[in-house]
């Protein structure tokens, strides 16, 4: 048994490897030209600036907070009343403001405390970063604005799944919509969900006609009773309020006169409601939407079709990729749905049985950034995802990736470890789980058994019988299929 000296190598399921050997994306998209924004977009620089008007609230809370040198991570009443002295604003006024530079990514939670973002420290200077801010806000709309307490909260997750649709239909639209016809899409987006979870009624189930499957269904799933329509008029106003307060869209309550005013949105909901009011995109909300938009379209052409596919499909499909197209894809996918329901996808696929779709699910939800930081605390006392959940907590913290280790403990360490190679044992090559060995904390080989067959990982025997078979010095893998044995049946 030989020692090993350690290495500063870290727990990847790809080693670095320099840009000429490394592997070209499994899927060519062949050249693109870069697409232009539609006509009457501001360049990105007015964008920027229309950003940090709306945001100087935000901006204020986090200044105040980095002066406090560690304000506590949840705003106290006591910590609020002194923002409000110190900013000049009512206490709901700081507490708005904080809950979006949070989402925005300007303050961060350490360690029970509050400390400045990255993103605080470029805001002045950097453009793209403004703007990523703003698109995490619009992300995280109905975090930033939370819905009525009284709202059926099945009711609230249909609306918002169905929020994308609107955005969508605005800005195609390219001017305003009224909005009577946005509730009647809204309506229709909402019995189309209801529909694909085939929520029929069991008595019209039975007296459905088998000519007409699809209709009844149809009309089973329709939220066409006064009450469900009163309910979407109330929260298509909350989503209208919340788009509007983080400046998405402007709402006016006269129609504008012209080819595009009030005779060209006729429809049953504007006779049911008489709604004479229209909503139209903000300049940053309509290049907002252009750029999910086309992000959609670049996945689509993707032969494997990932943008359409479920969690685990999509993240199997971005396995053959390198880093860069990965994350393209990542983003087209995030784009197509609610963020919410999104990162429950990938929780969901990070808890199944596939190593290699855990590791894959964390890099996509560091794409999904601030919204997705609730979710993933929520599961830090999962014990399979523990040590993924706190290397993105640490990363998200502004921890640097080749630091963010130091964020676990040598057993939770030791548990990834062992993940990564089940993880690679199921789906990578043997020389690259021999070259695992060298990512280990431990320094010795030995000490490596020891702790590997402490940790209790539940591919554990697998790992060690896959990885004597690999590897190509006999003591080795004798001592590996000893320590594989030993765990197999129980021994120390």
């Amino acid at each position: 048994m030989t020692s090993r000296t350690p290495r500063d190598s870290r727990l990847r399921l790809v080693r670095n490897r320099p840009m000429a050997t490394a592997r070209r994306p499994a899927v060519n998209r062949g050249s693109r030209p870069a697409p232009r924004p539609p006509e009457g977009t501001p360049p990105p620089a007015e964008l920027a600036r229309r950003a940090r008007a709306g945001l100087t609230g935000a901006v204020a809370i986090a200044h105040w907070a980095a002066a406090e040198h560690g304000a506590p991570g949840a705003l106290s009443d006591g910590a609020a009343a002194r923002a409000a002295a110190a900013l000049g604003l009512s206490e709901p006024e700081v507490r708005r403001d904080w809950d979006r530079a949070r989402l925005i990514g300007l303050i961060e939670h350490h360690a029970g405390t509050t400390r400045p973002g990255w993103r605080l420290q470029a805001w002045d200077r950097d453009d793209s970063a403004v703007l990523r801010g703003w698109v995490a806000l619009l992300d995280a709309w109905s975090l930033a604005c939370p819905a009525p307490a009284a709202a059926e909260p099945t009711a609230v997750a249909e609306v918002v799944e169905a929020v994308p649709q609107l955005l969508s239909l605005l800005q195609l639209s390219a001017g305003p919509m009224q909005i009577s016809a946005l509730l009647d899409m809204l309506r229709q987006r909402v019995a189309e969900l209801r529909t694909e979870r085939c929520e029929v009624p069991q008595d019209a189930a039975e007296l459905q006609d088998a000519t007409e499957p699809q209709e009844t269904a149809q009309r089973a799933g329709s939220p066409d009773d006064a009450e469900d329509t009163a309910t979407l008029e109330g929260l298509l106003d909350w989503v209208l309020d919340a788009l509007s307060s983080v400046g998405a869209l402007t709402v006016r309550e006269e129609p504008q006169e012209g080819p595009d005013g009030p005779e060209s949105a006729g429809s049953a909901a504007e006779e049911a409601k008489g709604d004479s009011r229209e909503a139209e995109l903000s300049a940053l909300g309509s290049w907002a939407v252009w750029v999910k938009l086309e992000q959609i379209c670049v996945a689509a052409q993707s032969p494997a079709g990932n943008i359409e596919q479920p969690a685990p499909d999509m993240l199997r499909g971005c396995a053959g990729l390198t880093p860069g197209p990965a994350r393209a894809e990542y983003r087209a996918w995030l784009a197509a749905r609610p963020v919410g329901s999104a990162v429950t996808e990938l929780i969901e696929a990070a808890r199944g049985d596939d190593a290699l779709l855990r590791g894959l699910a964390f890099e996509a939800l560091r794409v999904v950034g601030a919204p997705a930081e609730p979710a993933v605390r929520a599961v830090v006392g999962e014990s399979c995802l523990r040590p993924y959940a706190l290397l993105w907590l640490a990363e998200h913290e502004g921890a640097d990736p080749d630091e963010a280790l130091d964020a676990l403990t040598r057993e939770e360490a030791t548990w990834l470890w062992v993940d990564t190679a089940a993880a690679i044992s199921d789906h990578g090559e043997s020389p690259l789980l021999v070259r695992h060995l060298e990512s280990a904390v431990q320094g010795t080989v030995p000490a490596l058994l020891e702790e590997v067959r402490a940790v209790g990982h539940p591919r554990t025997v697998q790992v060690l019988v896959a990885l004597a078979a690999a590897h190509p010095d006999p003591a080795l893998a004798k001592a590996v299929r000893r320590a594989a044995f030993q765990v197999h049946t129980g021994g120390a």
